[in-house]
C-alpha cells in the first residue's frame, strides 16, 4: 500500500470544500440545537433556500450575482419565519416534524416539472457562478493545480476554499461573541429551562425565532458556497441524508461548543477519505479476501466507508454521547 499517497489525499481532504461547507452548515445547526435547544431536522432546507435564492435571482430574474447572494440570505430568513412562526410556541418535537417535512417539500417543489421555468426542475440550474471566478477578483488560475506540501487543489477550488474558510472563521468568531452577549446567554437559559426564562421576563418565542433565523442564514451561506463550487444546483443534492450528516458532524464535535462543528467536520470527512483510500489501495490478496467474505468491491467501497464511520459514531454515542468536546449539560433539553 502506498501510505504516502493515502496520507496526502487524506490531509488534502481535511481542509477541502466538503469540510468547509458542512462545518458552516453545522455552525448554523449549533446555533439552533447547541445553544437554543431547537430540534431542527431540516437544515438542508436552509442550504437549498440559500442555493436557489442565488440561482433563481441570477438565471430567472437576470439580476447580478452579488444581489443573488443577498437574496439567498433573504430566502433563508423567509424560510425560518415560515417554519418558526406556527411551531415555536409548541413543544420541541413539533419543530422537528415540521422542519424535516419542509426540507423534503422544498426539494420536491423545485424539481417539479411545472417549476422548471423558474427552478430548472430535475435538471437544476447552471451557469450562474461565473462572476465569482472573474479574473478581476480571483487571484487563482481556474485550470491550474496548486500544491502546498501535502495539500493539492485546483485553482477553482482554491478560490472557493479561500473565501469559504474566511467566511467560516468569521462566522464562528461572530457566533462566539454573540453567545457571550446577554442575547446568547438568554438563548442558553431558554435551552436549559424555558419556563424559568419566561418567569424572568424573557420572550422565549421571539428569542427562538431569532435563533432559527440566524442559524438558517448560516445554513443558507453554506448552501451558496456549495453550489458556487459545483457550478450548478441540483435538487436531489438537498436530500434528508445531508441533514443527518450535519447532525453527525455536530454531535461528533460536541453541541454548544464554538469550534466543535469545524473540528467535527474535519474529523468526519478525514475519516471518510482515509477509509476510502485505504480500501481502494488494499493489496490484491487482501482485496480478494474481503470481496469473497463481505462482498467488498470498487462499486460499493463508497457505502462501506460510511458503514465503518457509522459504527464509530455508534460507539461514540454509547461511550461519549456529548461528543468529543461537548458536555452532558449541553445535550440536556427542556422540551416542555
Amino acid at each position: 500500500m502506498d501510505w504516502g499517497f493515502i496520507l496526502e489525499r487524506t490531509i488534502s481532504t481535511m481542509f477541502g470544500v466538503e469540510v468547509m461547507v458542512f462545518a458552516l452548515a453545522a455552525v448554523g445547526l449549533n446555533v439552533h440545537f447547541g445553544y437554543t435547544g431547537l430540534l431542527n431536522f431540516g437544515q438542508v432546507g436552509f442550504l437549498a433556500a440559500g442555493a436557489y435564492g442565488l440561482g433563481i435571482t441570477v438565471t430567472y430574474l437576470s439580476w447580478s450575482f452579488w444581489i443573488g447572494i443577498l437574496f439567498g440570505v433573504v430566502y433563508s430568513i423567509v424560510l425560518a419565519l415560515i417554519l418558526g412562526l406556527p411551531t415555536l410556541r409548541l413543544r420541541a418535537d413539533y419543530l422537528a416534524i415540521v422542519t424535516i417535512a419542509a426540507s423534503e417539500t422544498i426539494r420536491l417543489l423545485v424539481r417539479w416539472r411545472r417549476s422548471k421555468e423558474i427552478t430548472g426542475g430535475a435538471e437544476g440550474i447552471g451557469e450562474f457562478a461565473d462572476p465569482f471566478y472573474d479574473v478581476s477578483i480571483n487571484p487563482f488560475s481556474v485550470g491550474v493545480r496548486y500544491e502546498f506540501g501535502p495539500f493539492s487543489y485546483v485553482g477553482r477550488d482554491m478560490w472557493v476554499l479561500t473565501v469559504g474558510w474566511i467566511v467560516l472563521i468569521l462566522t464562528v468568531l461572530f457566533v462566539k461573541r454573540l453567545m457571550s452577549s446577554p442575547w446568547g446567554r438568554t438563548l442558553k437559559a431558554i435551552r436549559e429551562d424555558e419556563d424559568a426564562a419566561r418567569a424572568l421576563g424573557k420572550n422565549a418565542y421571539f428569542y427562538k425565532l431569532q435563533s432559527l433565523m440566524l442559524g438558517g442564514v448560516i445554513g443558507g451561506m453554506a448552501g451558496m458556497l456549495q453550489v458556487i463550487q459545483k457550478g450548478s444546483i441540483q435538487p436531489d443534492t438537498f436530500n434528508p441524508v445531508i441533514t443527518f450528516t450535519i447532525w453527525a458532524i455536530l454531535i461528533l464535535g460536541g453541541p454548544g461548543r464554538t469550534w466543535s462543528p469545524v473540528i467535527g467536520s474535519m474529523i468526519y470527512w478525514t475519516l471518510i477519505a482515509f477509509l476510502e483510500n485505504v480500501l481502494r489501495d488494499l493489496p490484491e490478496g487482501a482485496s480478494e479476501t474481503l470481496e469473497d467474505t463481505i462482498g467488498l468491491s470498487d462499486f460499493n467501497i463508497s457505502q462501506v466507508r460510511f458503514m465503518l464511520v457509522g459504527l464509530g459514531l455508534l460507539l461514540l454515542a454509547r461511550y461519549r454521547p456529548q461528543g468529543i468536546f461537548g458536555s452532558r449539560e449541553e445535550m440536556a433539553l427542556d422540551d416542555r
